[in-house]
């Protein structure tokens, strides 16, 4: 293959330029050979080890677990049980974030329940869940509770 210019290799992994420039810059793919004019030149090597970048970076490794996982795809005699490994932790995470997001749609449910039974169509100020967002934070009610609606007083007789 032909080298490529930095637009051509940006094409064939789906990744911008911009992109491209900053993973050198960090060291995440070395720093491509220049033609006398300056440009940037890339091999089969370099998409390679993009394309791989660019699947971890869509699976949301962070940039860390991305550069030990390029780095055990190019070192034969290492273990693959280190990217199993690396996969486990990143599936915790996520795990993890999964549960955060779950219980802040639950909140968000709550809070568009309780703007429904207590003030919908009403004038704006008066939206519950404006006025619980808007108090200070020792005193709003947390994520979990925001949405639910305030229990109501009896009117007296």
């Amino acid at each position: 293959m032909p080298a490529l210019k930095i637009g051509d290799l940006a094409t064939r992994t789906g990744t911008n330029a911009p992109t491209i420039r900053y993973y050198e810059e960090i060291g995440l793919i070395p720093r491509a050979d220049r033609q006398d004019g300056g440009q940037r030149r890339y091999g089969d090597e370099d998409v390679k080890r993009l394309t791989l970048i660019r699947r971890c970076r869509a699976f949301g490794f962070p940039i860390e677990q991305v550069r030990s996982l390029v780095a055990l795809a190019e070192e034969p005699g290492r273990s693959c049980l280190e990217a199993r490994d690396l996969a486990q932790e990143h599936l915790t995470t996520v795990r993890a974030k999964l549960r955060e997001l779950k219980a802040l749609e639950q909140s968000l449910a709550r809070f568009v329940e309780s703007c429904e039974t207590a003030c919908a169509g009403g004038p704006g100020p008066d939206c519950t869940i404006l006025k619980d967002l808007a108090k200070p934070s020792g005193q709003a009610r947390t994520a979990s509770e925001a949405g639910r609606p305030a229990r109501r007083r009896r009117a007296r007789r």
